[in-house]
């Protein structure tokens, strides 16, 4: 077999550890792991990765696209350009479009505009509110569901209509419908009666502040949290349905998923880019609306660090959400207008290796939250998310001793902007490959539009 690339002399990272050897690709998949002075003659092309790091691309479980319906703010070829300049070689896009992919038509129409424009490999989240749609979407190859147990006040995105599932039965006759299909159903947790009435209270004083709405959002130790998060664990153990848990971001919570695990059930979890972060009051205090997303209490923020270290946590996902600062700036004075959510595909992948440098993370375990862990949970065991012979060759090359500030300039999103803006980071990604074609080398985006193919498990 001709080799088409050999990557030479890195530190490798497998699931089992760190070896130094070269890596071999041919036909888009790793065909093996050698010592780097065993001879190749045929090799076609060889990379030096002498003194870096040798690492799978990132599987980002939860990427907001925007496209279609509000590609004024991003659109799939923009989201991939960051994604390949992050590291990250497989994105599953979010349902919260305009119109939101709650059937197989919608789907195979957004899954058509991935074909045209991804860089990188990818899937999708359909929204599950249509149960006789399940079965159809799963056969056009999709790996998971999402719904948002959130309905937005003061404005109507980015939680639209024909996305949100809120009533108990609701949620269990869906998770009946999807547990028969295997796939995994991902839960926006919240719950809405709470919040109409904790953020009624700041409303009726006219608190309509960033303060307020971090506060409100974090009030009585994240009760709109817990109360969600308790629900969908019974119901997913009554219905043996395999749940996801987006937003992480309590005590409570955690403790839950460990005490759901020992019973039995199903549950995987992730945790943000804005929450180690992003998530300070400092943060709030300095970029307002910027930051928003939500605001976590410090005891919280110790909890959820102590859960990436444990394991409770069991994968790393952007929620890359973009909007335009005029989408933003509003919300210095009207936050419950503000669009919420923050761009962060670009730095994520980064930013959790400079936390290996800082001591906060091995790197094993950085590995399993973006890569190892949301492969296996997410359809892709064997194909992606390990450095193994017979996986893709989606491959980062990273120096983890090359510091360099995060700027607005260097934001590849359409927005044009980044909650990072003039944060230091020690870790720079210098190449990514996506089944062994490189899309990003050297500070520029090689891939071309197309490249991404439908991610599926083999």
């Amino acid at each position: 077999m001709s080799i088409d690339l050999r990557i030479t002399g890195g530190t490798v990272v497998t699931p089992t550890g760190t070896i130094t050897a070269d890596v071999l690709v041919a036909d888009g998949r790793i065909t093996g792991l050698i010592s780097p002075d065993t001879p190749v003659a045929d090799a076609r092309r060889t990379v030096d990765a002498t003194g870096k790091l040798v690492l799978p691309g990132m599987v980002d479980v939860h990427v907001h696209t925007r496209e279609p319906g509000f590609t004024h703010k991003e659109d799939i070829h923009t989201t991939t350009l960051q994604a390949a300049a992050g590291g990250v070689t497989t994105i599953y896009g979010m349902p919260n479009l305009n119109p939101p992919t709650t059937t197989a038509k919608h789907l195979q129409d957004v899954l058509d505009m991935y074909a045209a424009s991804s860089i990188v490999d990818y899937n999708h989240n359909p929204a599950a509110t249509v149960a006789d749609e399940i079965e159809p979407m799963v056969a056009l190859g999709v790996n998971s569901f999402k719904i948002y147990m959130v309905v937005d006040t003061g404005r109507t995105y980015p939680h639209p209509a024909g996305t949100g599932m809120h009533g108990h039965g609701d949620l269990l006759r869906m998770m009946d419908t999807i547990a028969a299909t295997g796939t995994r159903f991902i839960i926006h947790p919240h719950d809405q009666h709470l919040m109409d009435y904790i953020e009624g209270e700041y409303l009726a004083r006219g608190d309509n502040t960033p303060q307020g709405y971090a506060q409100a959002y974090a009030a009585r130790n994240g009760v709109i949290w817990d109360t969600a998060i308790e629900v969908v664990l019974r119901l997913a153990e009554a219905s043996g349905c395999k749940i996801h848990l987006a937003h992480m971001q309590t005590r409570r919570s955690v403790e839950a998923v460990q005490a759901a695990r020992a019973r039995g059930v199903d549950v995987t979890c992730e945790v943000n880019h804005w929450l180690p972060f992003l998530s300070t009051w400092d943060d709030v205090e300095r970029l307002g609306p910027y930051a928003l997303s939500y605001w976590v209490p410090d005891d919280a923020r110790a909890a959820i660090w102590d859960a990436l270290r444990d394991g409770t946590i069991d994968i790393f996902a952007s929620d890359h959400a973009p909007h335009t600062r005029e989408e933003k700036e509003i919300g210095w004075t009207e936050m419950w207008s503000a669009h919420t959510g923050t761009p962060g595909i670009q730095y994520f992948y980064p930013l959790a290796l400079d936390a290996v440098n800082t001591g906060q993370l091995t790197l094993q375990r950085v590995v399993d939250l973006v890569a190892t862990k949301p492969a296996e949970h997410f359809g892709l065991e064997g194909t992606k998310g390990r450095l193994l012979p017979g996986h893709d060759a989606d491959i980062v090359i990273a120096d983890m001793d090359a510091p360099w500030i995060i700027s607005d300039s260097g934001a590849l999103s359409k927005i044009g902007w980044t909650c990072y803006d003039g944060r230091s980071c020690s870790v720079r990604i210098e190449r990514t490959f996506v089944r062994g074609t490189e899309v990003y080398a050297d500070g520029e985006v090689t891939g071309r539009p197309g490249h991404g193919q439908l991610a599926r498990g083999r």
